[in-house]
């Protein structure tokens, strides 16, 4: 194992999901990188819509904002991002104005007076989750193509049917290629 190559991509790196990967959580995913340690990794599919609108799952919530499925992990949990500056004292910074967390109710009493713009957050059902190492196997195995954060202002603009797409063609080269590969090549 000594040669295996030192790949821990940082806190607000996405993981793109390979074009053949058949897992159906991962298919076709973007994952924002939260968290990456030696406890483990924590991320957020980006592009996965729920069914539920936010005021369906919390009872006094007024907010009628989407919610993504984060992952397969602990779907009873939620779990939230915003672009731009930070507004919320315990938010997380991933980098490249993209903030992870914080305290939901400062939240609501913040877009209660208007001081958040609600459209600058995601929220999220679960999360992925891996262990100490499984990651790392995961990239050695191209699993996954890790993208810097240059791309995150895409989190919030692109829809989450073309993210995967978007992001692979704005990375160039050979991404590019990848980015046209159909779901099934057999109905090529």
């Amino acid at each position: 194992m000594d040669d295996m190559p030192n790949i821990a991509p940082e806190s607000g790196s996405l993981l793109i999901s390979e074009p053949f990967l058949q897992d159906e959580n991962f298919v076709r995913s973007v994952v924002l990188l939260c968290e990456n340690n030696e406890m483990g990794s924590f991320g957020l599919v980006l592009n996965k819509l729920s069914i539920f609108k936010l005021n369906e799952l919390l009872e006094d919530c007024d907010l009628d904002n989407e919610v993504y499925v984060g992952g397969p992990v602990e779907q009873n949990t939620l779990h939230f991002i915003y672009f731009g500056e930070q507004v919320l004292e315990d938010s997380v910074s991933l980098g490249a104005k993209l903030w992870w967390g914080g305290d939901f109710a400062e939240l609501i009493g913040k877009n209660k007076l208007g001081l958040v713009n609600i459209s600058d957050f995601r929220f999220f059902l679960g999360y992925s989750g891996w262990e100490n190492g499984q990651l790392k196997e995961e990239l050695i195995d191209n699993t996954w193509i890790v993208c810097d954060n240059s791309h995150t202002e895409k989190i919030f603009t692109v829809a989450p049917d073309d993210l995967w797409r978007v992001i692979l063609k704005n990375m160039g080269g050979d991404f590019q290629v990848l980015a046209n590969y159909p779901i099934d090549p057999r109905l090529n």
